[in-house]
């Protein structure tokens, strides 16, 4: 499978200013790109690319006064299988985790374990551990939140989805996070493209898509309590402790978003 992805963002400055972009593909898809991916700026800027401490590609540039355009156009083979489902993966023992697992289980700016840890244990405390707790943890923020976006709001922390029960893809993402590492579930953020390939289309604007992984038996696992369904054709952009580590755009100075379109759809072979 084929799938054509890419995005047009232009931001407005007053003045120079330094930006942080997390707008590429991430590495792990690097050898599944048919055309190579060139961040496009203009007005044209020194871009210098490095790779931070959770292994996503990053650039560093210093935006003009005035608009400024973010462009992509990629092409990314996929297997076209939904999301895998390994119903048996057990939990470990802290003691029995990666090093680089460990991290996973803190709090993080928008996930407060420290709050939840309660909670956590009496929703659910009597599941089983391992796949299954995750799963219960996902249908209950599933039903939980009621998904709007016209709520969206970017302080919105876990705690604060738990308890106002509205949001968007980040808000579901951060409670079951928070939620797993109560658990002593290792839990990563994950931001990339969702294209509505293998479900019905809809009329909601198309952006960019926020789920998560779990380490489960000796591996890390991709679930989604926003849809709560294996889907089809997710390609990861970066990933962090939450959304904090990582933001899309980061400008270092008053800004203003004037145009945002992303686009993931599957093409057929040739046709691109």
């Amino acid at each position: 499978m084929l799938i054509h992805t890419g995005y047009d963002i232009v931001f407005e400055y007053p003045a120079p200013t330094p930006v942080l972009a997390m707008l590429y593909t991430h590495p792990s898809r690097e050898t599944s790109m048919r055309r190579r991916e060139v961040l496009d700026v203009e007005p044209r800027v020194r871009i210098n690319d490095y790779t931070d401490t959770f292994g996503n590609r990053c650039a560093r540039l210093i935006a003009k006064a005035g608009r400024m355009r973010f462009r992509s156009d990629s092409l990314i083979e996929d297997s076209g299988e939904p999301d895998r489902q390994v119903g048996d993966a057990e939990q470990h023992e802290i003691y029995a985790l990666p090093d680089g697992a460990l991290r996973f289980l803190l709090p993080s700016r928008y996930c407060e374990v420290d709050r939840m840890l309660d909670i956590a244990w009496q929703l659910f405390g009597h599941t089983t551990p391992g796949w299954a707790r995750v799963g219960a943890v996902c249908d209950f923020v599933h039903r939980h939140i009621r998904f709007d976006y016209l709520q969206a709001r970017s302080t919105r922390t876990a705690y604060e989805a738990y308890d106002e029960r509205v949001g968007v893809c980040r808000d579901f993402t951060h409670l079951a996070i928070a939620l797993c590492r109560c658990l002593n579930i290792p839990a990563r953020y994950c931001t990339g493209y969702l294209g509505e390939i293998g479900v019905p289309a809809t009329d909601e604007p198309m952006d960019f898509s926020a789920w998560f992984d779990v380490y489960l038996g000796g591996e890390w696992h991709t679930f989604d309590a926003r849809n709560n369904t294996p889907r089809i054709g997710r390609i990861l952009m970066a990933r962090g402790r939450d959304a904090a580590d990582v933001a899309l755009l980061t400008n270092f100075g008053p800004s203003r978003l004037v145009e945002f379109t992303v686009r993931t759809e599957e093409v057929v072979e040739g046709a691109q």
